[in-house]
C-alpha cells in the first residue's frame, strides 16, 4: 500500500525521549507508520509501506548498530527499496533516511542534528524544510510539542498534494509503552484535531501515564490525578465545560 505523507522522526536530547509525527491523506496513518522502541530508536515507512523494514531496523538497532548502519542492513534484503521511504533516528540522535527513485513526486528527505523529515506525494521541498525549521526553533520545548509544530508547519507549506485524512503523534522514553499514542484516523482537519486532542491528553492522560507501573513496580497514582480522571470528561481539565467557562470568562472581560 502507498503512504504517500510527510513525518519526523526525532530525539530529545534533554530527555532522550524517541518520538514520531506524521500525516497523509489516508486513513489511520498511526497504524500503519510509526515503529518505535524506548532507548532504541524510532521509524517511520511510507510510500509502499513495509512494516518489516521498520521492525528490521529497530532490531539492528538494538543489537548496536548506529542509525545509518542499520537502515542500511534492513534495505539490502529489500528487492523493492525503490519504491521505499523510511525514516530513521537511533537512542544517540542520529538520523538518517531514506527515498526510493520510485517514490512519488515530489519525494525527498532533510536530516538534521537529532532528527530526520521526509515526504512523497508532496507539493514540494517547501514541505520537509518548515518542518526542518520549526522543530530546530522549538528546541527549548518538550519534544511532543516539537513534533506538533513540524506537522503544522508542513501542512501550512503544502502537505500532501492529495489532501488530507490522518495524523499521529507517537513518543516513547523509559518505559516499553508508550508516553504518548495519539490518532486521528480519519478526519477533514487532522493536523488541527491532531493538537486539539494533544491539548487535552496533557491534561487528562499524561498525569495517568506518568504514574502507572514501571519495569522496576507500579507507583502511587497521585491523589489529585484519580480524583480528576473520576470526573466526567468534560468536567476534567482542558474538556468541554472547562473550555466554555474559559470563553465566557473571556466574554466578560
Amino acid at each position: 500500500m502507498h503512504i504517500n505523507t510527510f513525518s519526523i522522526v526525532a530525539r530529545c536530547q534533554k530527555t532522550g525521549q524517541l518520538g514520531v509525527s506524521v500525516s497523509t491523506a489516508v486513513p489511520a496513518v498511526g497504524s500503519m507508520c510509526p515503529y518505535l522502541r524506548a532507548g532504541i530508536g524510532a521509524v517511520s515507512t511510507q510510500s509502499w509501506v513495509n512494516p518489516y523494514l521498520a521492525m528490521t531496523v529497530l532490531v539492528r538497532l538494538s543489537e548496536g548498530l548506529a542509525a545509518e548502519q542499520a537502515l542500511s542492513a534492513a534495505l539490502d534484503d529489500d528487492k523493492n527499496r525503490d519504491l521505499r521511504q523510511i525514516g530513521v533516528v537511533d537512542a544517540s540522535g542520529r538520523a538518517v533516511s531514506w527515498t526510493g527513485s520510485g517514490c512519488v513526486d515530489w519525494k525527498g528527505h532533510l536530516i538534521g542534528s537529532g532528527y530526520a523529515v521526509q515526504g512523497n506525494m508532496l507539493k514540494g521541498e517547501a514541505t520537509l524544510e518548515a518542518m526542518a525549521s520549526a522543530f530546530e526553533q522549538s528546541d527549548d520545548g518538550p519534544l511532543d510539542e516539537r513534533l506538533m509544530r513540524a506537522l503544522e508547519a508542513g501542512e501550512s507549506a503544502g502537505g500532501d498534494m492529495r489532501g488530507k485524512q490522518s495524523a499521529a503523534i507517537q513518543i516513547v522514553e523509559l518505559e516499553d509503552y508508550a508516553l504518548f499514542d495519539l490518532r486521528v484516523d480519519e478526519h477533514s482537519e487532522p493536523i488541527k484535531e491532531l493538537r486539539r486532542v494533544l491539548e487535552v491528553s496533557r491534561l487528562q492522560l499524561l498525569p495517568f501515564v506518568a504514574n502507572m507501573p514501571t519495569k522496576e513496580g507500579d507507583r502511587q497514582l497521585p491523589e489529585e490525578t484519580a480524583d480528576m480522571l473520576l470526573k466526567p470528561p468534560a468536567e476534567r481539565p482542558g474538556g468541554a465545560s472547562s473550555q466554555s467557562r474559559t470563553e465566557d470568562e473571556g466574554r466578560l472581560k
